[in-house]
């Protein structure tokens, strides 16, 4: 989710959820350690819980940014291996370091030891040709001695040559079963299975095999359907309504231009929030066209959201104070 799941996203996203584990964009170890931090890693406690997500493959520089993150306060460090993109091959991290799992191994051995909350790893089932049951369950044996128990594992395979970064998240094809299997031959690791998952709701079967689910395009498109997370997994009694989310986002805008921020930093994410209802396109125009302007606030949400709620909402109200 590199350039999507940004501090306003998350922010957005706890209005529709207050349990779900939150993922930061995936950053390079280097960045984190030399660049920008608040930037890069500022975060708001009402994110929480939340796990940053680290790309590198370098033990020493990873052990540093893994403890960066542990002291601002992050609750889990996941390495990726699992993002087959160019620039992250050129970069030698991604799902390339499934082809040396002893390298995997060595910067989760170093990360561990250098942070006291979970060391975790997202990856693939296989790449090109390294892509057999016994090659997984390899790869995660010698990274569970290393110090991770718990694994995110996207089901498909990555082509490192020959499939776009697009094509590889949908072109191999999902292999669910070959999770279930992983789960059952480490029944001692928390295995969360990733992957064509299309909402909370077709997730809830996969809890029959392991441990957890992970949703990311379709949170991000589809946004209100995370509305239901804490209901179906956390046994919450309600949901929270369209209403009280367009409230939320009327308060964050608030927010925002207090702190001096741009409003469009948060509309790019919320443009998704009505998808499919009446009104959605209406929403998306007037968010599109005019979040650009720099004394864009509150206001502009509580009134592109007005045909997609009817007369009995008052985000007008609450934008005016």
């Amino acid at each position: 989710m590199m350039d999507w799941t940004d501090r306003w996203c998350r922010r957005f996203h706890r209005l529709l959820t207050r349990r779900a584990l939150l993922y930061t964009e995936m950053l390079h170890a280097n960045a984190v350690v030399h660049g920008d931090r608040e930037h890069l890693l500022g975060f708001d406690p009402a994110e929480r819980p939340l796990a940053v997500q680290l790309g590198g493959s370098d033990p020493a520089v990873l052990a540093e940014a893994a403890r960066i993150c542990a002291d601002l306060g992050y609750d889990e460090i996941n390495l990726n291996v699992g993002c087959p993109s160019d620039r992250v091959q050129s970069g030698a991290f991604g799902a390339c370091l499934m082809a040396t799992p002893k390298t995997v191994a060595a910067c989760v051995g170093a990360m561990a030891r250098a942070v006291p909350v979970p060391v975790t790893v997202k990856h693939r089932i296989g790449i090109d040709d390294q892509d057999s049951e016994a090659d997984l369950h390899r790869f995660v044996r010698e990274v569970e001695d290393a110090g991770c128990h718990s694994f995110v594992v996207h089901a498909r395979k990555a082509w490192l040559q020959g499939l776009s970064p697009a094509e590889n998240r949908e072109v191999p094809p999902l292999d669910y079963p070959r999770v279930y299997r992983l789960k059952q031959e480490f029944p001692m690791l928390e295995i969360v299975v990733n992957g064509g998952i299309d909402g909370p709701e077709q997730g809830l079967p996969h809890l029959a095999h392991v441990d957890g689910v992970m949703v990311g395009r379709a949170a991000y498109h589809r946004p209100f359907e995370l509305a239901c997370v804490d209901r179906l997994y956390y046994g919450d009694s309600r949901d929270p309504t369209i209403v009280e989310v367009v409230d939320g986002l009327v308060a964050l805008a608030e927010e925002m231009r207090g702190r001096g921020f741009p409003l469009a930093r948060l509309t790019r994410h919320v443009l998704g929030l009505f998808h499919g209802a009446p009104g959605a396109r209406q929403w998306r125009r007037i968010l599109t066209e005019e979040a650009r302007d720099r004394d864009a606030g509150p206001e502009l949400i509580a009134r592109a959201a007005m045909p997609c709620l009817g007369d009995g909402h008052t985000a007008g109200e609450s934008a005016g104070g």
